[in-house]
């Protein structure tokens, strides 16, 4: 029975932590779909009322609702491959992470939900998966998106926490001078930081009009490094059609390039 199940394809919505909804990658799912895998469209808690740790419980319940489930729905729970798009591309890739490095999944208090034999691939579209880049001058997102993401004991300990501003915390911050114990705990909420050569094939999908563009390219060097399969699509400044998340919008011929690409990639690896 199990040659005749689907692989399965389990995706995080983005929206800065603090927001969205996988209502509004019904389409993108949907045509996924079309590329013979089955689709898992997930929502999760919100920052900055919840932390990553609570994030990442609730992506790990959703990927033991498919190992329970999916089977009922044609797809196989041995053929799992994770994805998501900016703060969703760092949740399914530090849930990757975590069940494949018991000291990360120890950090969260958090029981992988499936063998990580079963995660087969990662797909990051545009994806916040070096914190590092948070810690650079100009950068455009502030620290407070890494204070947010922390328990509120680990953030008030921080000498230079301060609270979001009203309506988010978009913006580049007036210093970069941060606390050690602030650059350790971003550590634990980069994906980059936990990779090895365990880690299943990964599709970038990636332009230089995005902002977490060298975070991207940090990500795909890292992976390189540690013998990683990799498949990159990545589209110069001139691409006016892929601004950050262009990836939702099958109207775009980059974002068709991107699905041909993805459907390939589930197939090879799943």
């Amino acid at each position: 029975m199990t040659g005749r199940l689907l692989p399965v394809y389990v995706y995080f919505h983005g929206g800065g932590w603090t927001s969205g909804d996988k209502a509004a990658l019904t389409k993108y799912c949907a045509n996924q779909v079309l590329g013979g895998m089955v689709v898992v469209n997930v929502n999760y808690r919100h920052a900055p009322r919840f932390h990553m740790g609570h994030v990442l419980e609730d992506a790990n319940a959703a990927v033991a609702w498919v190992a329970a489930n999916i089977e009922g729905y044609g797809g196989d729970p041995g053929r799992l491959v994770l994805g998501g798009d900016s703060a969703g591309g760092q949740i399914a890739a530090l849930l990757t992470a975590a069940s494949l490095r018991p000291e990360l999944a120890a950090h969260y208090s958090l029981r992988p939900a499936v063998p990580a034999a079963h995660l087969k691939g990662l797909v990051q579209h545009c994806s916040a998966v070096d914190f590092s880049v948070f810690f650079e001058a100009g950068f455009v997102l502030s620290l407070n998106f890494v204070r947010m993401l922390l328990p509120a004991a680990a953030s008030a300990a921080d000498p230079e926490a301060t609270a979001p501003s009203e309506g988010g915390s978009h913006g580049p911050s007036p210093t970069r001078t941060t606390s050690a114990p602030l650059r350790v705990a971003a550590g634990f909420l980069s994906p980059i930081e936990w990779l090895d050569g365990s880690h299943p094939p990964v599709l970038v999908t990636t332009s230089e009009r995005d902002y977490f563009y060298q975070a991207n390219l940090n990500f795909i060097d890292r992976l390189q490094q540690h013998g990683i399969p990799v498949d990159t699509l990545i589209y110069p400044w001139n691409s006016a059609n892929t601004e950050h998340t262009w990836q939702q919008d099958y109207r775009y011929p980059e974002s068709q390039e991107v699905y041909r690409r993805l459907h390939a990639f589930v197939r090879d690896v799943a």
